[in-house]
């Protein structure tokens, strides 16, 4: 996971479905969203993950971008000003909805992990790589990205953003990728020994399984 093969940039975002909506929401995002995006000048790959709970119906997605720029340039913002008649049907429906992206600042490790946590966090360690590198050398532990939100970029005003409730505002995204559960929660305990500042003030660490993934450049592009 060197950091001059991938890309530069990303896009974090949650949300809570309906179990009457669960069928419909998974093939729009597995059928058309994803695809949609990931043939999006600047997108590289898609990453989806369910809750690891039974108790609630929540995702995450994670969008690899080229760079920051691609969250407000043209080519993005153009799907964002027309969505498809499946998403305006999608996405008024999606509870507790956060999303934020910007330029992520540290990676560590080799591949990706299928169990995961993707936290909010509210302050960015010192040196994001340090810490990147501390989780990353714990056991069971493949992968560890860190992100810096841009505000300005995430908040352009958009036609599909006004299908939405208020978004929020977090400041960074940490991303924990282990091989199974027990290794995640070793790593979350030894993230808040070395950077108790940063994960005082951090979301709930879910547990998050992989579902669903996406590259750009095997997408069907028909």
């Amino acid at each position: 996971m060197e950091g001059g093969m991938r890309g530069r940039g990303f896009l974090a975002i949650w949300s809570d479905v309906e179990a009457h909506d669960l069928t419909n929401y998974r093939h729009w995002l597995t059928r058309e969203h994803t695809t949609e995006r990931v043939t999006t000048r600047g997108f590289l790959a898609s990453r989806v993950f369910r809750a690891a709970r039974d108790d609630i119906n929540r995702f995450f997605i994670l969008y690899e971008l080229e760079a920051p720029e691609v969250l407000d340039g043209e080519a993005y913002l153009a799907r964002l000003n027309a969505p498809t008649p499946w998403s305006q049907r999608i996405m008024p429906k999606l509870g507790n909805f956060m999303r934020g992206g910007g330029v992520m600042v540290a990676r560590a490790g080799r591949g990706e992990g299928a169990t995961i946590t993707a936290q909010r966090i509210e302050k960015l360690p010192a040196s994001p790589q340090n810490l990147a590198d501390a989780l990353v050398a714990c056991d069971g532990v493949a992968a560890v990205q860190i992100g810096a939100t841009d505000q300005a970029r995430t908040s352009v005003q958009t036609i599909e953003k006004g299908m939405r409730k208020d978004e929020g505002f977090f400041s960074g995204l940490l991303v924990i990728e282990a091989l199974d559960a027990t290794s995640l929660r070793a790593a979350l305990q030894q993230a808040r020994t070395v950077a108790p500042d940063v994960m005082g003030r951090a979301s709930e660490p879910e547990v998050y399984l992989g579902m669903f993934a996406l590259e750009a450049r095997i997408a069907d592009f028909g």
